[in-house]
């Protein structure tokens, strides 16, 4: 009686030792879901995507991010003001004398703006309908995975370079993010 009660009393130890090394090696999904976004946040932060998610009312240009040379304005429509539309000089590929182009080519809505925000800021006007376009996070992935215009981040052309992810990373990172939680960073 006593071997066959130390037996099961090892048989339980074995499988509570088991369960408790189960729960330490699942990730904390906090940790997962911030660390997504803070790399999420390096391509949000590249001048191809923040030279026209500004929160001026002209585009920015350049790695060093400096106003757009032509002295453009944002217009209503976020393509530029009459005479002077987005689509005027660049089109829907890059030009063979250095002109960016893509189609949809223009400036995110201010709404949509990401200058001066933290990591914590950024992934919450991303997940806000009211500032990211009226889109839900499985449009948000898409956008950042498949979006023309998002690609052209990868290809730009002229000499700029490109995120350091590329973009089918970046598409993976942001459904991590989404599938632990979408959690904003907190702020550090």
């Amino acid at each position: 009686m006593v071997a066959a009660l130390g037996a099961s009393l090892f048989a339980a130890m074995v499988v509570w030792s088991a369960e408790v090394e189960a729960v330490a090696t699942v990730p904390d999904a906090r940790a997962v879901s911030e660390a997504a976004f803070r790399k999420i946040a390096t391509v949000l932060r590249d001048p191809r995507c923040m030279n026209c998610h500004t929160v001026t009312d002209f585009p920015r240009q350049g790695d060093d991010r400096h106003r757009h040379i032509m002295n453009v304005l944002r217009g209503g429509d976020n393509h530029g003001v009459p005479g002077e539309r987005c689509g005027t000089c660049h089109q829907s590929a890059n030009q063979v004398n250095g002109v960016p182009g893509a189609p949809k080519w223009g400036l995110a809505p201010l709404s949509m703006g990401w200058e001066g925000l933290d990591d914590h800021q950024l992934a919450d006007a991303i997940k806000d309908p009211s500032r990211n376009g009226r889109r839900t996070l499985a449009q948000i992935q898409d956008h950042m995975a498949h979006d023309i215009l998002v690609s052209w981040a990868w290809n730009p052309g002229g000499g700029r370079k490109s995120p350091q992810i590329s973009q089918a990373e970046l598409g993976r990172l942001v459904q991590e993010w989404i599938d632990t939680g979408a959690l904003s960073p907190d702020k550090r």
